[in-house]
C-alpha cells in the first residue's frame, strides 16, 4: 500500500523543469479543482434564495465568506506543502482512534451532502434543456463513475484542463447573463456593508458559507498540493507555498465573482420584479425565460450541468482522501464513487417520492447547512497544527494570521450554534406531543456533537508539545534488523490453470524450496456443475482436469520432487483460499490470469482476492 495522499498522482507535476512563468503555471491547478466546489448547485440553490429573497443585502456575506475561505484553503495547502501530509492523515495522527471515527463520519456525511447537490443540478440541468424527468437524471448520474476512471489515468493535468473548462462555461454563462439583466450597482455596492441577520436570513447565510467555505475541500487541497513535486528546501518550500498561495487567491476570487453574480442575477431578476420565494432552481429557468426570453436561461442550465459535473469530482476525491486518512482504508476509486453517489441518491429519491420535485430546492439548501455545521470539526485541527511551531518549523503561520482564523472558526462556530438552538426550539415548538422524540434523538446528538467539538479545541492545549506521530502514513517507521536468516518452506501450494504459464509457475515454484520442499499442485473446476455439486461433480471436464493435474504430478516426481494433488471447486478465489489453509501450505505461487481492467470486472481478479485472504507468502508469477 503507498504511504502518500491520492499516490496515483502523488508528485506527478514536476515544475523544476520549468524557468519563469512556465514554472508560475506549474504550480497552478490545485486550488482551480477547489473552486469548482465553491460554485456548484449548492451555491446556486442559496445564492438564489439569498438573491430572490432579500435583494442584494446578503452580498456581504459572500464575501466574508470568500476571504474565510482564502485564510482557510491557504493554511490547508500550508500544510500539504510543508508536512507531506493531508489534514485526514494529520488528524489520524495527532487524535486518538475515538476520535477519529466521529470526524471520519462528519466529514463523509459532508461529502454525501455535497454530493447530494451535484445530483439534484445535474439532474436539473438535464430536465431543463432536454426535458429528462428528474428521477431518470437522478439515476444516471451513477455513470459519472466512468468520466473519473478515465480522468485519473490521464494524470493530473489532464483532470485540471477539463475542471478549468467547465469553470471557463460557468464563468461565461454568467457573464453573459449579467450584460442581460442589467443590475442595479449601488444596490450592490450597498451590499457589500454587513447588515443585521433575521432567523430566515440566518438560515441562508449560514447555508452560503456552507456552499462557500466547503469543509471537505480542505481536506482535498492539503492533498492536491502534493501532486507538484517540490525541492525539499527552505527555498523550495517557501517558492511552492508562494506560488500556491497566489493559485488559491486567483481561483477563489473567481469562485466569488461567479456566486456573486447568482446572487446579483436572483435579486435583479426575481427580487426586483416582485418574486421573493424563487428557492427552486427550476422556477429560476422559467422567471428567466418569461423577463429575458431563449438565451439566458438556456446559459443557465449548461453553467448548472457544467458546475455539477466538475464538482462531483472532486468530491470523489475527497471522499478517498479522507476514508484513507482517518480509517487507513484504501479501496479502488470506482468503489468509493459508487458508495458515495448511492448514498447521496437515497434522500434525493426520498424527497421526490415523498414530496415531490417542488421540495428539491429546499433539500439543497439543507445539504449546505449541513456543510456548514461540520466545518468546525476540520477548522480547528488545521489552525492548530499549522499553527504548531515543533511540526511547521519556520514555516508556522504568523500570529496575526492565527488570530485571524481563530476569529473565523469563532464566527462560524457562532453562528451554527446558534442556528442549531434556533431550529430546535422551532422542532419543539412544531412538534406538539410528539417532541418526545426530539428530547430522545436529535439533542442528545446536538449535545455529543459539542462535546466532541469542545475536546478538539482543548485537547492540543493539554499536549501542546506533542509531535504528529509517524510522518508517513498510513505506515509506520522502518525497522532495524542485524540478520536475514534463510526461510526454508516444507509445503509450497502451486496453482495451476493449465496455460502455456503453467510451466514458468511451477519453476518458481521449485526455486522456492529445492528438493527438500513437498509441493502442492492445486486446480480449481470451475464449471457450473462444480459450483453446485463441488466434489460429487463427475462432468467430462473435471475428468480432464484430474488427469492432467497428475501428469504435473509425474513429470516432478521424475524429476525427483515430492508432490500431491489438491483439486477444488466453485470460486477460485475461495476455493484456493479454502485448500491453502487446510493443507498447511506456507508459501503460494500464483500465475497471474492474463487479463485487466473491465475483464477484472467481469471475471473477477482471483489473484488480488486470494493474497488478502491467506496468511502465507504469496509469490505472483507474470504471464
Amino acid at each position: 500500500m503507498a504511504s502518500e495522499s491520492l499516490s496515483e498522482v502523488h508528485q506527478s507535476v514536476d515544475p523544476n523543469q520549468k524557468k519563469g512563468w512556465r514554472k508560475v503555471f506549474a504550480f497552478l491547478g490545485p486550488a482551480y479543482l477547489i473552486s469548482v466546489g465553491y460554485m456548484d448547485p449548492g451555491n446556486w440553490a442559496t445564492d438564489l434564495a439569498g438573491g430572490s429573497q432579500f435583494g442584494y443585502k446578503l452580498i456581504w456575506v459572500l464575501l466574508m465568506s470568500n476571504l474565510i475561505a482564502l485564510l482557510l484553503q491557504s493554511l490547508s495547502a500550508r500544510l500539504g506543502i510543508v508536512k507531506g501530509l493531508d489534514l485526514a492523515q494529520a488528524s489520524k495522527k495527532a487524535y486518538p482512534k475515538w476520535v477519529n471515527l466521529p470526524l471520519y463520519i462528519l466529514a463523509q456525511i459532508a461529502i454525501i451532502a455535497c454530493d447530494l447537490a451535484e445530483i439534484i443540478g445535474m439532474a436539473i440541468g438535464l430536465n431543463l434543456l432536454f426535458g429528462l424527468p428528474i428521477i431518470w437524471g437522478i439515476s444516471i448520474t451513477v455513470l459519472d463513475t466512468i468520466l473519473l476512471l478515465f480522468l485519473l489515468k490521464k494524470g493530473m493535468r489532464s483532470m485540471e484542463a477539463f475542471i478549468l473548462s467547465m469553470v471557463f462555461i460557468v464563468g461565461l454563462s454568467f457573464l453573459f447573463e449579467m450584460f442581460i439583466v442589467k443590475p442595479d450597482l449601488g444596490e450592490v455596492v450597498k451590499g457589500l456593508v454587513p447588515s443585521e441577520l433575521n432567523s430566515s436570513a440566518l438560515y441562508i447565510a449560514i447555508g452560503i458559507i456552507g456552499a462557500t467555505v466547503m469543509p471537505h475541500n480542505l481536506y482535498l487541497h492539503s492533498s492536491l498540493v502534493q501532486t507538484r513535486k517540490i525541492e525539499r528546501t527552505s527555498s523550495g518550500i517557501r517558492q511552492a507555498i508562494k506560488f500556491n498561495i497566489m493559485d488559491t487567491a486567483i481561483a477563489l476570487n473567481l469562485a466569488f465573482f461567479v456566486n456573486a453574480a447568482i446572487l446579483i442575477l436572483a435579486a435583479a431578476a426575481f427580487y426586483e420584479n416582485g418574486y421573493h420565494e424563487v428557492a427552486e432552481i427550476q422556477d429560476a429557468y422559467k422567471l428567466l425565460e418569461n423577463i429575458f426570453g431563449n438565451a439566458a436561461p438556456t446559459l443557465f442550465a449548461i453553467a448548472l450541468i457544467a458546475s455539477g459535473q466538475s464538482s462531483t469530482i472532486t468530491g470523489t476525491l475527497a471522499g478517498q482522501i479522507i476514508m484513507e486518512g482517518h480509517l487507513n482504508l484504501r479501496i479502488e476509486p470506482w468503489v468509493r464513487r459508487l458508495i458515495t453517489r448511492l448514498l447521496a441518491i437515497a434522500p434525493a429519491f426520498f424527497t421526490i417520492l415523498h414530496f415531490g420535485e417542488n421540495a428539491l430546492g429546499e433539500l439543497l439548501i439543507l445539504s449546505q447547512v449541513v456543510l456548514s455545521l461540520q466545518l468546525a470539526f476540520a477548522i480547528i485541527p488545521l489552525i492548530y497544527f499549522t499553527s504548531n511551531k515543533n511540526e511547521m518549523g519556520e514555516f508556522v503561520i504568523k500570529n496575526w494570521v492565527k488570530i485571524l482564523a481563530w476569529i473565523s472558526a469563532g464566527v462560524i462556530i457562532i453562528l451554527n450554534v446558534k442556528l442549531v438552538i434556533d431550529e430546535i426550539n422551532i422542532w419543539l415548538q412544531e412538534s406538539g406531543k410528539n417532541d418526545i422524540w426530539i428530547y430522545v434523538a436529535i439533542i442528545p446528538i446536538a449535545i455529543a456533537l459539542g462535546l466532541l467539538l469542545l475536546y478538539i479545541i482543548v485537547e492540543p492545549l493539554l499536549s501542546r508539545n506533542k509531535k504528529i506521530k509517524d510522518p508517513l502514513v498510513p505506515h509506520g517507521s522502518a525497522v532495524t534488523f542485524a540478520d536475514l536468516n534463510a526461510i526454508e518452506y516444507k509445503n509450497i501450494g502451486v496453482a495451476i490453470d493449465f496455460s502455456d504459464n503453467d510451466k514458468n509457475v511451477i519453476r518458481h515454484a521449485v526455486l522456492q524450496g529445492g528438493k527438500k520442499a513437498h509441493y502442492t499442485l492445486i486446480h480449481i473446476v470451475e464449471t457450473a456443475g462444480a459450483k453446485y455439486h463441488k466434489q460429487n461433480v463427475l462432468d467430462m471436464e473435471t475428468i480432464n482436469d484430474e488427469d492432467n493435474l497428475k501428469k504435473y504430478q509425474q513429470n516432478l516426481e521424475r524429476l525427483g520432487y515430492t508432490a500431491t494433488l489438491a483439486i477444488g471447486y466453485g470460486s477460485s478465489a475461495q476455493a484456493i483460499t479454502d485448500i491453502v489453509n487446510k493443507s498447511n501450505i506456507d508459501f503460494l505461487v500464483l500465475g497471474t490470469h492474463g487479463h485487466k481492467g473491465f475483464k477484472d470486472l467481469l471475471f473477477g481478479s482471483t489473484v488480488d482476492s486470494v493474497r488478502h485472504n491467506v496468511k502465507v507468502p504469496v509469490l505472483v508469477v507474470r504471464k
